[in-house]
C-alpha cells in the first residue's frame, strides 16, 4: 500500500497538464532564427572593424541568411556552414591586407616627420653651439677699454648675429617645406589606395561596395532617392562574335558616357557583369525625366576593335531598365530588389514584345 507522502510527491512530480514537451521542430526554427541573426550581426560587425573590406562580407553572409529562411536540410546547412566558413577566411585575410598597406603608409609618414625632427635637433644644436660662441665674445668686450674697439665688436657681433637669426629663418622654412611636401606625397598615396578600394578596375566607376555604401548612407539619413539598374541587351554576342578584348572596350565606352551624362551629385557605378546602376538623388518622377535625358547619349553606335585589332566595327547599344523609388521602411535589399525585378521585367518585353 502506497503512503499518502509517496503519493503526493508522485502527484507533484507529475507534470500540470498546461505543459507539454517541447515540440523539436519549434527548437529548430528558433535555433535557425538564432544562426540567421549572427550571420547578419556578424556582417554588421565587418563592416564597423574595416569598411572597406566588410561590407562585401555583410553582402555574402545576407544573402546566405536568405537561403536558410525557408525549407532547411541538412545538407544546405553543412554547405552554408563551409560557405561562412571560407567568407570569413576570406574576409579576414583581405582586412589583414589592407590594414598592413595602411599601416604602412602610416608608418612611412611618420618616419617622414621623425626625419624632419632630426634635422630640427641637428641644427638647433649647430646653432647652439655657435651661440654659445657668440656669447663668450659679447662677455670679452668687456674687457676692452677702447671705446672704438668696443663699437667695431659690438657692430661685428651684431651683424654675425642677424647672419644666425637669418640662417635659422631659412633652414626652419626649408624644413617646414620639406614636411609639407612628404606629407602632401603621402597624402597623396592614402588617397589613391582610397579610390582603388572604392572604383571599378575596368570602368573606373564606383564599384559594387560603394554604391551600397552610397544607399545604405541615404537610407540612414531618410534621403529620398531613386536606383536605376541597367543591362546591356545582346553583349553576349559581343563578346562571342568579337571576343572579351571588344567587350571590355564596350564596357569602358558606356560607362564612360554613363558617367559624363549623369548629374554630379548621383552615384554611377558598376554592378557587375554588363550591368550598371545609378543612384539618383530625386523622386521617381525625376528620375524618369533624368534618365530620358541620359538615354539620348548613351545609347546608339560604338565603335569597337575586333580581337586582331585590325578592324573596326560598330555596334549598337541599348540597355534595359529597372527604375525604383526608396521608401522609408524599406531596406537596401527591397529597393535593390524593386529596381531588378522591374529590369527583368523590361528585358522579358524586348524578347516577347506583345503582338
Amino acid at each position: 500500500m502506497i503512503s499518502l507522502k509517496k503519493y503526493l510527491d508522485m502527484e507533484h512530480e507529475k507534470p500540470k497538464s498546461s505543459e507539454r514537451a517541447a515540440d523539436p521542430a519549434e527548437i529548430l526554427a528558433a535555433t535557425l532564427a538564432s544562426y540567421r541573426a549572427v550571420l547578419l550581426i556578424t556582417g554588421t560587425s565587418s563592416v564597423r572593424a574595416c569598411p572597406p573590406i566588410g561590407t562585401e562580407l555583410q553582402k555574402r553572409l545576407a544573402e546566405l541568411e536568405r537561403t536558410i529562411s525557408g525549407n532547411v536540410t541538412p545538407a544546405l546547412l553543412r554547405a552554408t556552414e563551409q560557405k561562412v566558413e571560407e567568407h570569413l577566411e576570406e574576409w579576414g585575410e583581405s582586412s589583414a591586407a589592407y590594414l598592413k598597406a595602411k599601416a604602412h603608409d602610416v608608418k612611412e609618414l611618420l618616419l617622414a616627420v621623425a626625419r624632419t625632427a632630426q634635422s630640427i635637433g641637428d641644427r638647433d644644436n649647430h646653432y647652439a653651439s655657435q651661440l654659445n660662441a657668440f656669447t663668450s665674445r659679447l662677455h670679452n668686450i668687456g674687457d676692452l677699454e677702447d671705446l672704438t674697439q668696443i663699437r667695431a665688436s659690438l657692430v661685428a657681433g651684431a651683424t654675425e648675429l642677424k647672419v644666425y637669426v637669418d640662417q635659422m629663418t631659412q633652414d626652419s622654412n626649408s624644413l617646414v617645406k620639406q614636411l609639407k611636401t612628404e606629407v602632401s606625397d603621402y597624402e597623396t598615396k592614402l588617397k589613391a589606395a582610397e579610390e582603388l578600394v572604392i572604383r571599378d578596375e575596368l570602368t573606373g566607376l564606383s564599384n559594387r561596395r560603394n554604391v551600397e555604401e552610397r544607399i545604405e548612407l541615404r537610407i540612414a539619413k531618410g534621403q529620398a532617392f531613386c536606383i536605376a539598374i541597367l543591362d546591356l541587351d545582346k553583349f553576349k554576342q559581343v563578346n562571342d562574335t568579337y571576343g572579351h578584348l571588344a567587350g571590355d572596350s564596350l564596357l569602358k565606352q558606356f560607362a564612360t558616357e554613363l558617367r559624363t551624362n549623369s548629374r554630379g551629385h548621383d552615384t554611377v557605378g558598376r554592378w557587375g557583369g554588363d550591368e550598371f546602376i545609378i543612384v539618383l538623388d530625386c523622386n521617381l518622377v525625376g528620375a524618369n525625366e533624368q534618365l530620358e535625358r541620359t538615354k539620348k547619349w548613351m545609347f546608339g553606335e560604338y565603335k569597337i576593335q575586333t580581337a586582331g585589332g585590325s578592324v573596326e566595327v560598330k555596334v549598337r547599344v541599348t540597355a534595359s531598365i529597372g527604375l525604383a523609388q526608396w521608401e522609408p521602411g524599406e531596406s537596401m535589399q527591397d529597393v535593390l530588389e524593386h529596381a531588378d525585378n522591374s529590369m527583368y521585367t523590361e528585358k522579358g518585353l524586348k524578347k516577347n514584345p506583345k503582338r
